[in-house]
């Protein structure tokens, strides 16, 4: 799979494609767990800490994986020069306004609204991405998904609650980011046929550097290094920002930016599930239903797609 040739990154190799679902699942299992890692992770660490522990992690993960792999770095300044956008617009921007969030909000509706992604996916595609333009159908199921997320939300539950309007608004930015990014990658790191690995272990390098060096001068946060917090920043770093990165650069290669930032539409069911599992929360009729919908909205955008 990883290989120092170009590829056509026109097609995948059947071999990869009969991955990508089992990759597609994996992210939306780790990247629902995200917002309870965040917000766990917030008990001993500010904000910044958080995005930095996180990116950290990933990135210690993504680099022994590539030393241990030989996996070739590449040469032009201008390859770099693409992979930081991505970096910026996929890790440091949305890894600091979600933590930041969640200081005043639940993890659960930062999840929701992280769901608010293929959309701004959507509209990104609308603008830079002529030859991938969502059809009639994909635009559909993106927004029995989005339907379906509203469901499993229960906006009638949230009337009254008064949460912080900057918090929703920056989850909402973080999203937009994340839209940018996907497409950004599509067209300009894509057509590349780098390695998935290293366009992950680059991306998440920089970051890295990035927000530890911002740390390092600009944060003066106590840090509370308990166990909970320390396994939390292990497994959002490890799988949600290492690993889920490259599996997540296979997505977009094989199935493309907007039907791969569909898999957000599955954080907010995975992450009531989760609650319902580990915290004990109450599931009402509301969300399975709603999780039902996401999923069929999800298939129907992949069946277009195709």
């Amino acid at each position: 799979m990883l290989c120092n040739c170009a590829v056509d990154t026109a097609t995948v190799a059947p071999a990869r494609s009969r991955w990508l679902p089992i990759q597609f699942a994996a992210l939306a299992l780790v990247w629902g767990g995200s917002f309870l890692f965040i917000k766990v992770g917030l008990h001993g660490l500010s904000a910044l800490q958080v995005a930095a522990a996180r990116l950290d992690f990933g990135a210690l993960t993504l680099i022994s994986l590539m030393v241990l792999l030989r996996v070739p770095l590449p040469r032009e300044l201008k390859i770099w020069g693409h992979i930081a956008v991505v970096s910026l617009t996929l890790c440091v921007i949305p890894f600091v306004l979600y933590p930041w969030a969640e200081q005043s909000i639940d993890s659960g509706l930062a999840s929701i609204y992280n769901a608010a992604t293929p959309l701004m996916t959507t509209v990104a595609t609308l603008v830079a991405l002529r030859a991938e333009r969502p059809s009639r159908m994909q635009l559909l199921g993106l927004g029995l998904g989005f339907l379906g997320v509203c469901v499993v939300l229960a906006p009638w539950q949230l009337i009254g609650h008064g949460e912080p309007v900057l918090a929703q608004f920056a989850c909402l930015a973080a999203t937009m980011s994340y839209g940018i990014g996907f497409v950004y990658m599509r067209k300009y790191v894509t057509p590349l046929g780098l390695p998935a690995l290293t366009v992950a272990g680059i991306q998440v390098g920089v970051g890295a550097a990035l927000l530890t060096v911002v740390v390092a001068i600009a944060d003066r946060h106590a840090v509370s290094a308990t166990p909970a917090v320390v396994l939390s920043m292990l497994a959002l770093g490890v799988l949600g920002t290492g690993l889920a990165y490259v599996w997540n650069t296979h997505v977009i290669n094989g199935w493309g930016a907007t039907a791969a930032s569909s898999v957000t539409y599955l954080t907010p069911v995975i992450g009531v599930l989760l609650g319902a599992l580990l915290l004990d929360e109450h599931i009402g009729w509301h969300e399975p239903l709603g999780g039902a919908i996401v999923i069929a909205g999800i298939v129907l955008s992949r069946r277009a797609s195709r």
